[in-house]
C-alpha cells in the first residue's frame, strides 16, 4: 500500500484509528490531539492535517459510553493549541514578511504586494481569521499571511480567540451531540467527505464569481 493509499484510509477512517490510539496510549491522547491542532494551525508546512475530520472523531468519541476522552477538557486544550498556534503562524508571518517583501523590483517578492496584504487585512482581517478557521489549508496560511501583511496585533489577538472557539466548539460539540447517531457511525467516511466539501464550498463559490 502506497503512502497516499495509507493516508487516505487513516483519514477515512479516522474514528476507527483514533480508537486505537486511545487504547495504546491513554490520557496520553490528549497531548497527541493538542499537537496535531497546533502543527496544522501553527506551522504553514502541516496544511495537510485532518483538522476539521479530527475535531470531528474526536467529539463523537467523546460521546462513547467509556468515556474514552473528556469532551470539555478536550475543548479546553485544544481551544489553547489552536489559538497558540495561530500565534506563532501570525509572529513567524511578522518576522519574515519585512525580510522577504523588500524590493520593488521582484515580481514575486515586490514590495506592493505587502503593501496590498497589509490593507486588505486592516479592511477585513477579523472576518478573515474567523472565516479561514472553517477552511482546510486555507485556515494555515491565513494567519501567516495576516503577520506578513502586519495586522494589528490587538485585532489579530481577539480574532485568532473568538475564531479558536467558535471553530473548536462547533465541531467538538456537533459531533458529541450527533456523531454516535448509528447512521453517521455506519457512515463516517462519508461524513467526512461531506465536511470537507461544505467548508470548500465558500472559496469555490467565490472563485466561480470572480471568473464569472
Amino acid at each position: 500500500m502506497s503512502t497516499l493509499q495509507l493516508f487516505l484510509n487513516f483519514f477515512l477512517h479516522l474514528d476507527q484509528q483514533l480508537t486505537v490510539l486511545i487504547a495504546t496510549y491513554g490520557n496520553w491522547m490528549y497531548g497527541i490531539l493538542f499537537l496535531i491542532i497546533f502543527c496544522e494551525t501553527g506551522l504553514v508546512i502541516f496544511p495537510f492535517l485532518p483538522g476539521d475530520s479530527l475535531l470531528f472523531a474526536s467529539g463523537a468519541l467523546a460521546a462513547t459510553t467509556n468515556n474514552a476522552l473528556n469532551i470539555h477538557f478536550l475543548f479546553l486544550i485544544l481551544v489553547i493549541a489552536s489559538i497558540t498556534g495561530n500565534t506563532l503562524n501570525y509572529f513567524i508571518g511578522r518576522w519574515i514578511g519585512p525580510k522577504v517583501f523588500h524590493s520593488a523590483q521582484s515580481w514575486f517578492f515586490n514590495k506592493k504586494h505587502l503593501e496590498k496584504t497589509h490593507a486588505f487585512y486592516d479592511r477585513h482581517g477579523g472576518k478573515t481569521i474567523i472565516l479561514a478557521r472553517f477552511i482546510p489549508i486555507i485556515r494555515t496560511f491565513a494567519p501567516f499571511v495576516a503577520g506578513i501583511g502586519d495586522m494589528s496585533r490587538k485585532q489579530f489577538l481577539f480574532y485568532n480567540v473568538l475564531s479558536a472557539f467558535l471553530w473548536i466548539g462547533t465541531l467538538l460539540y456537533v459531533s458529541y451531540w450527533f456523531g454516535n447517531i448509528p447512521f453517521v457511525k455506519n457512515n463516517f467516511s462519508f461524513v467526512v467527505i461531506g465536511i470537507i466539501v461544505i467548508s470548500l464550498l465558500p472559496p469555490a463559490i467565490e472563485i466561480i464569481r470572480q471568473k464569472r
